[in-house]
């Protein structure tokens, strides 16, 4: 069984060996590395392609692997992971709408509220609600300036990433 990865690192000396060295631990072949210093992301970080082979169980441990070292992994095989987005709002939330902001989160392309609690108060000013926002691997900053945003919009109180 083959995976394509593409990583995302740091452009500092070591992070192309620290991602590597753990998949030949774990016994999977590198087939492939695509590393290009001059190719960067939004961020400033490297991505890097890497296949990679092995049985079901060696490539599952790998990627938990990287995941546990905090290497980014954005795609698998094709397919871009998302991120969550933790983030609580305080406020007189049911009078400024919690369904529009809602909406507004969910009309951004490859965002979607995923989760939404609601803890309603005695004094609505101090309702609170955590919500949980999936977006596509590289939009979390933009989504979480878009939900401090709304919130300076409607009066709330916004703690991101709780």
């Amino acid at each position: 069984m083959r995976l394509n990865l593409v990583l995302e690192l740091l452009d500092v000396p070591g992070q192309l060996l620290d991602a590597l060295e753990p998949i030949g631990k774990l016994g999977a072949n590198i087939v492939a590395v695509i590393h290009q210093r001059d190719v960067k992301t939004e961020r400033g970080t490297v991505p890097v392609h890497i296949t990679i082979e092995g049985d079901k169980e060696t490539l599952k441990m790998v990627l938990r692997t990287l995941e546990a070292q905090d290497i980014q992994i954005m795609e698998v095989d094709g397919v871009v992971r998302k991120e969550k987005i933790t983030t609580v709002i305080i406020g007189n939330i049911v009078e400024q709408d919690l369904n529009e902001t809602v909406a507004i989160l969910n009309r951004e392309e490859g965002v979607r509220v995923a989760d939404l609690d609601l803890k309603m108060s005695d004094h609505p000013e101090e309702s609170a609600s955590k919500i949980i926002v999936e977006a596509d691997y590289g939009k979390k900053r933009d989504i979480m300036r878009l939900i401090k945003n709304i919130g300076s919009s409607k009066g709330f109180l916004v703690i991101n990433e709780v």
